[in-house]
């Protein structure tokens, strides 16, 4: 075991990678702008520079650890050096603090308060540019980029699409699209783990906040609200809840308290999913024809295979996803029910995801010409909403969803991370409820967080492959190798975002790893608690199956298998 002397202290080290994991480790919070564990090393923000015995000051994200040396973190030549560094930032930052979506979680202003720094003695004169509205999910403001590159990185080496990169040279650098295009006109998915990243307001949720608060106030409207799995291990990060505990209750008090008429539970939705999708599964094992299936559940997914590899389009299933399964049946129970009640129904939906926002705007999301779900309000709007109405989340007491939909499985429960669609699926293929089934099932490689997955389960006499893919470059290897011949699979569950829905591109930030593991293992634990754990076994969803849904379930809860053109 080797180690280091850092502010006169031995620390031990093994494998670190690098010389600020071996800080951090000892419990010095080196600060940084630009390092991400997860992405590869750019040491541009020289926020995390440290001082040698000889007076070397050099970045310790990209310095590789060695045995014996001797490191300084506070020294005043480094205390002087990150000062400057951020007076040089904010020199050419937009300074609208109060306004700005970020305030409070932004990391510049956080460090600047750490530091001390409480003057900018440099003008700014830097050009004002106009900021990108155009994306349904994101809102891109280059005034408030500090050219970190997190955004950059992402996009390219988690997601593999490349949007965004650096622009020009010297002081009129910038992050944008190339040819500076709007983030429409691009491959952009929505994923918004871009958004995610970024230490500052530069790249923003688009806000459905207002929309939502005029809506509640109309007397002539109901509205009702649909919770998404991962949404209540993350909504209780501001509030002071324990990280990864389940706040589903609460959240459901505060909402009535809002004013939303009914709160029921996307994971209802998703339990009509597992039944929709492993019937279709099983139709295609018989034919053996448009294999593999891949997931339909994440909208950012779907729009990448469309964009990017066509030609699997149709392997995609038809099932829609969970929140647009449960839009689609409030609505056609709202026709159904019009004469006893004359208000406008309009759904609202909580979810982890910024790709949400958009796919409610597709046109085959619409049934009967009226759309499924008329909002998305992602966890940090939520937030957002319940401050604004002077809640405190900690102090609600708990309260139930609403009937009948408001029953779920704990199948339904694990679509919030990743290999939980598949874990659900699989549950209702074997149809077994034993413990030592449902534990045989989580042991067949699903489960993780891994970036590519591989399980076989056997179903009758036929061998059965599943892929499960978090990060939408790890997808385009799959379907790479899958174009190639080099890998067969029955069964591909794609995610957008890695881990999954839990770190979803509008779940509150930062995401760290500890945040990372206490959200997953929240979602695991509400699966173990739950009496129900196979979708089929859902008495609510056998109910809906005989009464709304009779004779409308491809209506209502599929999507047409032709080519669709994205909006």
């Amino acid at each position: 075991m080797s180690y280091m002397t850092i502010n006169n202290r031995k620390v031990t080290f093994t494998n670190e990678k690098n010389v600020l994991s071996i800080i951090r480790k000892s419990g010095i919070d080196l600060p940084t702008f630009c390092y991400h564990s997860e992405l590869s090393t750019y040491g541009a923000c020289r926020m995390c520079v440290v001082e040698d015995e000889r007076g070397r000051v050099f970045a310790s994200c990209s310095e590789t650890p060695r045995d014996g040396m001797t490191i300084y973190t506070n020294t005043p030549k480094l205390q002087h050096h990150r000062k400057m560094i951020l007076e040089l930032l904010l020199a050419s930052h937009c300074r609208d603090c109060t306004t700005c979506a970020k305030n409070g979680v932004c990391t510049l202003q956080k460090l600047s308060r750490q530091l001390g720094v409480r003057e900018v003695r440099f003008e700014n004169n830097k050009k004002q540019l106009p900021l990108d509205l155009t994306s349904e999910c994101i809102i891109r403001d280059p005034n408030k980029c500090i050219l970190c590159g997190d955004c950059v990185r992402t996009c390219d080496e988690i997601q593999g699409l490349g949007i965004l990169d650096f622009a020009f040279r010297g002081s009129k650098m910038q992050v944008t699209p190339a040819f500076n295009k709007d983030l429409a006109e691009t491959d952009c998915v929505g994923c918004g783990q871009c958004r995610a990243v970024c230490p500052t307001g530069a790249i923003t949720l688009k806000p459905n906040v207002r929309d939502v608060w005029k809506i509640l106030s109309d007397k002539n409207i109901r509205v009702v609200a649909q919770i998404a799995p991962a949404v209540r291990v993350a909504i209780g990060d501001k509030f002071g809840i324990k990280k990864g505990e389940n706040a589903l209750g609460r959240l459901v008090a505060a909402l009535r308290r809002i004013g939303f008429a009914e709160v029921y539970d996307t994971n209802f939705g998703a339990d009509l999913t597992v039944m929709e999708e492993s019937k279709e599964f099983l139709e295609r094992l018989e034919a053996d024809e448009s294999l593999p299936l891949f997931t339909s559940c994440c909208p950012a997914w779907v729009t990448f295979c469309e964009k990017k590899y066509p030609e699997f389009r149709r392997n995609i299933s038809s099932c829609r996803s969970p929140q647009e399964m449960f839009g689609a049946l409030i609505k056609e129970e709202a026709r159904m029910n019009a004469e006893k009640d004359t208000r406008k129904t309009m759904v609202v939906s909580i979810m982890p995801c910024t790709a949400k926002k958009a796919e409610i705007k597709r046109p085959e999301h619409f049934t009967d010409g009226e759309q499924d779900v008329d909002y998305v309000l992602t966890t940090t709007e939520i937030t957002r909403m319940i401050q604004e109405a002077g809640i405190d989340l900690a102090q609600v007491q708990p309260e139930a969803m609403d009937m009948p939909f408001g029953i779920a499985s704990g199948a339904g429960a694990i679509f919030g991370v990743t290999g939980g669609v598949s874990e659900a699926v699989l549950r209702r293929l074997v149809d077994s409820n034993r413990a030592e089934d449902l534990e045989a099932i989580s042991f067949t490689g699903v489960r993780g967080v891994d970036s590519i997955k591989e399980a076989t389960i056997q179903l009758g006499d036929r061998e059965v492959k599943i892929a499960v893919v978090n990060g939408l470059q790890s997808a385009a290897e799959v379907l790479d190798k899958i174009k190639a011949g080099e890998a067969y699979y029955d069964f591909v569950e794609v995610m957008a975002c890695k881990r999954g829905c839990i770190a979803g591109g509008g779940q509150p930030v930062p995401i760290g790893p500890r945040t990372k593991k206490a959200r997953l293992d929240g979602i695991y634990k509400i699966d173990n608690m739950a009496q129900i754990k196979l979708s089929n076994q859902n008495p609510i969803v056998t109910t809906v199956y005989e009464g709304i849904l009779k004779g409308k379930e491809h209506k209502l809860l599929h999507n047409s298998t032709e080519d669709v053109s994205h909006v």
